[in-house]
């Protein structure tokens, strides 16, 4: 089953997040053929990243954007989070520093793309430069407005330089959020997330969706494009980020690399370390 790529925007495309449902199932019937699909998909991209790791030839960098309570954490957790760390790196990117802040914007995330072989997550990402810095009034707009340009340059740059980018923004409804934020209260071992910014947040709910819908549609082409996932039901987000990623390491279809040395040789040695074994038996 592949599935998954309906969901990207076409670059050149005037995004309309209201237009776009929050809300889908996609080929599955329910929630458990979701997830045995997410499940077999996940062992997929484990094998498949285990390839490029060992290839050091390409890299692959996974961008999530979302309002709160969409579900990066549970995405990272259920689905990248499952490959192999030794190539694969999650940065959860904050409030910027007092170093970071003195250097441009995208100095901290630069540093954190991946290098040959490997696969970086982004959680949050340098549309933030574009995205809360305009919505909250942090910096104006002259300065916010010059970083699509930067950024298309700066995600130029990558793909030229081998790295394949997917970027995820999970698109959730007003009404789920608060369902989720109430799910957050009453499990006292998410109290920890608990935020009341996160309610003032709310009340900018439109300013954020036009904020986002600006950075999808200037910020989309076909080195890196932009998907809108449904994100109310999670078992279908899980879904289809995974069947998207698979998808895109089966094409950059990383080899195993030619082996060099005299397998005979080998062998002859093995054979002859586990002769000296039996005979000291």
């Amino acid at each position: 089953m592949n599935f998954g790529r309906e969901h990207v925007i076409e670059p050149g495309s005037n995004v309309r997040l209201s237009k776009i449902k929050s809300q889908q199932t996609g080929p599955f019937e329910g929630k458990d053929a979701a997830r045995e699909f997410t499940a077999e998909t996940n062992d997929q991209i484990r094998d498949l990243q285990y390839r490029l790791f060992v290839e050091q030839k390409q890299s692959l960098l996974v961008v999530l954007q979302a309002p709160d309570a969409a579900g990066k954490d549970g995405l990272i957790r259920k689905v990248l989070g499952r490959m192999n760390p030794q190539g694969c790196r999650t940065y959860p990117f904050k409030v910027p520093t007092k170093e970071e802040l003195a250097h441009d914007f995208l100095w901290r995330i630069h540093k954190c793309t991946p290098g040959k072989g490997h696969v970086s997550v982004f959680n949050r990402s340098h549309y933030e430069d574009v995205l809360i810095v305009r919505v909250e009034d942090l910096v104006p707009k002259k300065v916010w407005d010059r970083r699509f340009e930067i950024i298309n340059h700066f995600e130029e740059n990558l793909a030229c330089a081998g790295t394949r980018i997917l970027k995820f923004y999970l698109h959730i409804s007003l009404e789920e959020q608060l369902e989720r934020f109430k799910k957050r209260l009453d499990n006292p071992e998410k109290h920890w997330k608990l935020n009341t910014g996160d309610y003032a947040a709310r009340d900018k709910w439109n300013a954020y969706r036009e904020a986002y819908e600006d950075a999808i549609t200037k910020c989309n082409s076909k080195d890196a494009p932009w998907f809108v996932i449904p994100a109310d039901h999670k078992w279908y987000r899980d879904a289809a980020v995974a069947g998207i990623v698979r998808d895109t390491l089966e094409e950059m279809d990383p080899k195993m690399p030619p082996v060099e040395e005299d397998l005979d040789e080998i062998r002859a040695l093995y054979e002859r370390e586990l002769a000296e074994l039996e005979g000291k038996k």
